[in-house]
């Protein structure tokens, strides 16, 4: 997917017809808990100004691997993947004029979003209730560990995705033997899956809202996300598995002649398919063979190596696309640069390349927009703002603040 060189690219093609479109979004947010969510919700359409401090901005900017940025400051891939589209403004909210210019902000914004620890906007004076004193029909939303509205034993500890993944038992459900947990398996799981769910909040209050004529508070807590994500956890457990146990089916790696696919059979007919294919069709009427426990209990002497001696001769796509031509499903494992030049990536503009001002050749890629609506034209990205590029901007059309009060309150060290 490319990226607009200007703002008439964006907005042009009918830009009413995005299902967001009149929808401002206003965030004091940072790293991708929050910042996804927002994205999300801009790529359909909601306007996103994002508010960040003086000096260092969003923390996501100090991540590495990172870029340099056309003033010279480092832009970490975190900020870069969650961040395309919106409008940066630098505000100090630990000062009080600060605090004010949020304030008065916030009645020009339908959500007002922030995921800092539980408490934290309160005290500085733009908490849901500030918000709701100058603002009754925003929806205010808060993404953070642990949730903010009820007392929890976790509820002032501070979380990042990987914490709130191992609370989850995920971690220890796949660990094997005495060896440590694998740390972030999938990336950012409880970061991106709390962002969705508050997607889906801010929608349901936003119609909620429309219904009413009211705004609501929403609060997200990490760690109910990934556990609802994470649902095999309990839900197995309370049904008898323990230990990692997944059930009596296939659902393995096997290895072909350039690495590993992944196989899941879990239907009598789907097994009477696999063994045909791989030229062992009595096996569908072997007794040793007959339950689904007695295809896991023969897995290791009888199922993988005839699996594996089937494929030897064969990449993992094209024992891939031998599997799902019978009807089975599986898929290749694929290593970075394979994601990366991916044919269905390139076909659904699932990769956007973001040039990099520090004369590398490479772009940064970032994931696009999973969602594809049929009556929504599709456009093209607007890279993530430098820190505080619209400040003037924004607050001089918001605000009607003029040249000489913006150069005070910078001066004062407010804006940036």
């Amino acid at each position: 997917m490319s990226i607009a060189e200007n703002e008439d690219e964006v907005t042009a093609g009918r830009p009413e017809l995005l299902p967001l479109h009149g929808v401002r979004v206003l965030a004091l947010e940072q790293m991708q808990a929050l910042p996804y969510a927002t994205q999300l919700l801009g790529r359909l359409g909601a306007e996103v100004v994002k508010v960040e401090p003086p000096g260092i901005g969003d923390s996501g900017r100090g991540s590495l691997p990172a870029m340099t940025d056309p003033h010279g400051r480092r832009v970490g891939a975190t900020y870069l993947r969650n961040n395309f589209g919106k409008r940066s403004i630098c505000v100090d909210l630990k000062d009080p004029a600060g605090v004010d210019l949020v304030r008065r902000l916030a009645p020009r914004f339908d959500v007002i979003a922030e995921n800092s620890k539980p408490g934290a906007m309160a005290r500085l004076g733009v908490g849901y209730e500030d918000i709701a004193a100058v603002h009754p029909r925003a929806v205010y939303v808060s993404v953070s560990g642990f949730g903010n509205t009820v007392a929890t034993p976790y509820r002032d500890w501070p979380a990042f995705a990987p914490v709130v993944e191992a609370m989850s038992g995920i971690y220890e459900m796949k660990r094997t033997g005495d060896l440590p947990p694998t740390v972030a398996p999938v990336g950012a799981l409880g970061d991106i899956g709390a962002a969705l769910f508050a997607s889906i909040g801010i929608l349901a209050a936003l119609r909620h809202r429309d219904l009413t004529g009211h705004g609501q508070y929403v609060d997200i807590a990490m760690f109910d996300a990934v556990v609802a994500m994470t649902d095999i956890v309990t839900n197995f457990w309370s049904m008898g598995l323990r230990n990692g146990e997944l059930g009596p089916l296939i659902m393995h790696g096997f290895r072909a002649s350039d690495g590993w696919f992944v196989l899941q059979v879990g239907r009598e007919a789907h097994f009477a398919k696999l063994v045909a294919l791989i030229g062992r069709p009595e096996w569908a009427a072997d007794p040793r063979l007959a339950t689904r426990q007695g295809w896991v209990d023969r897995l290791e002497d009888m199922l993988r190596p005839a699996i594996e001696k089937w494929a030897a001769g064969m990449t993992k796509l094209e024992a891939c696309q031998r599997l799902g031509a019978a009807g089975l499903a599986a898929g290749p494992c694929l290593a970075d640069a394979e994601v990366a030049a991916d044919p269905h990536l390139a076909a659904r503009s699932m990769l956007v390349e973001l040039p990099r001002t520090d004369g590398v050749e490479q772009p940064v890629l970032a994931p696009g927009s999973p969602v594809r609506l049929s009556a929504v034209p599709a456009r093209p990205e607007r890279r993530p703002p430098w820190l505080g590029e619209h400040t003037d901007a924004v607050l001089a059309a918001e605000l009607d603040l003029d040249q000489e009060t913006l150069g005070a309150l910078r001066t004062a060290g407010v804006i940036a």
